[in-house]
């Protein structure tokens, strides 16, 4: 037994139990904690910690030498198994929850959704409480699900003492409050952003697919959209043909920036460019591989010569084909030396005279 603590004859049995039963216990929480994970990845749910734990033997042994008289056995207690669940955003702790219940039996009257609590100075424990029966037996577990800010406000007000029964003066309690109502705040904000960029993402893949491209500013979420729409695809496989080639697929993300830093402000500017300078780019492409038995080429090899043909015929020259490669892989000498290359072979293509 602790130090210190001492119990009736009734809660020594129900600590006797809780020992007998230790085992099965730590055993127990680890799959219910598999369990719970496994639900969490399934539902596609991004969480930012999921935490286990099986009650202290102190801390039972604390909760009924206060209170021991409640329970009638072990079976009552509800938190022997504890598992907390914490999410970034507030709106998914409703989500986290939905999977709870699709996969433990909830004890409904038990339960208790702390959101509902009204003083502005609770917000660290707005956690949603689900009282749950460990599969195969009659005992309990509880799950906590909060946010991140939630979980941080609750740890900083356990280390302060405040809510532990520990007075705390009048103008901490304010400022305490005041960080309360703050906090919320952002919480409710974090999701409110979150939702609007959905729907921002879902309202420009719409735009790509009506092909409004126009319409379309060229950002992240928008080039990534628009390469879902393989619109390179055409002169890749143009290029390809060339020597039988395969195409061998990498990722165009390193070309926002470029097409950006060549003018682009719109994906109908990036559509544009493809229209008016695939014939260039095949060109360059067929002059550069048509003598070899290259028989691999990379996706990037559309993007990457539309871009030196406009380079070109715009007048850039050699810086310009050298700000190119800067761009896609980094400042270095040997970017000077491949503009001066292209430079060379490309001066009497049929498009640079057009």
């Amino acid at each position: 037994m602790p130090k210190g603590i001492h119990l009736d004859p009734h809660c020594e049995a129900i600590m006797r139990e809780y020992r007998d039963n230790l085992p099965w216990f730590e055993e127990s929480s680890k799959k219910v904690y598999q369990l719970l994970k496994e639900t969490m990845d399934k539902a596609g749910l991004l969480t930012a910690a999921l935490e286990y734990r099986v009650k202290a033997e102190d801390s039972l042994a604390g909760k009924l030498e206060l209170k021991g008289g409640k329970y009638h056995s072990l079976k009552d207690i509800t938190d022997i198994i504890g598992l907390r669940v914490i999410t970034f955003y507030i709106d998914d702790v409703d989500k986290v929850a939905s999977a709870v219940e699709r996969v433990f039996e909830v004890d409904w009257e038990n339960s208790v959704d702390k959101r509902k609590a009204l003083e502005i100075d609770s917000f660290g424990y707005l956690s949603l409480h689900y009282v749950c029966r460990i599969p195969d037996s009659e005992y309990k577990m509880e799950i906590q699900m909060r946010t991140v800010l939630q979980h941080a406000w609750a740890n900083m007000n356990h280390d302060t003492g405040y809510k532990s029964g520990v007075e705390v003066p009048p103008r901490y309690l304010r400022n305490l409050s005041r960080l309360a109502g703050m906090l919320e705040l952002v919480d409710d904000e974090f999701s409110r952003i979150r939702t609007e960029l959905t729907n921002y993402r879902r309202q420009v893949r719409s735009l790509v697919e009506s092909g409004n491209l126009d319409d379309v500013p060229l950002d992240g979420d928008t080039f990534r959209s628009f390469m879902e729409m393989n619109a390179f695809e055409p002169l890749n496989q143009r290029i390809a043909s060339v020597n039988q080639a395969e195409i061998h697929e990498v990722s165009l993300m390193p070309y926002l920036e470029l097409f950006k830093g060549i003018g682009c402000k719109t994906l109908g500017d990036i559509s544009n460019l493809i229209k008016d300078y695939s014939e260039g780019a095949f060109q360059i492409a067929t002059f550069q591989i048509g003598l070899t038995d290259l028989d691999i080429v990379s996706s990037s090899i559309g993007p990457q010569n539309i871009c030196i043909a406009y380079l070109l015929k715009q007048g850039s020259g050699k810086a310009g084909i050298r700000f190119m490669f800067d761009t896609l892989n980094g400042k270095s000498e040997s970017n000077d030396m491949i503009a001066e290359l292209i430079m060379n072979q490309s001066k009497d293509l049929p498009f640079m005279h057009q």
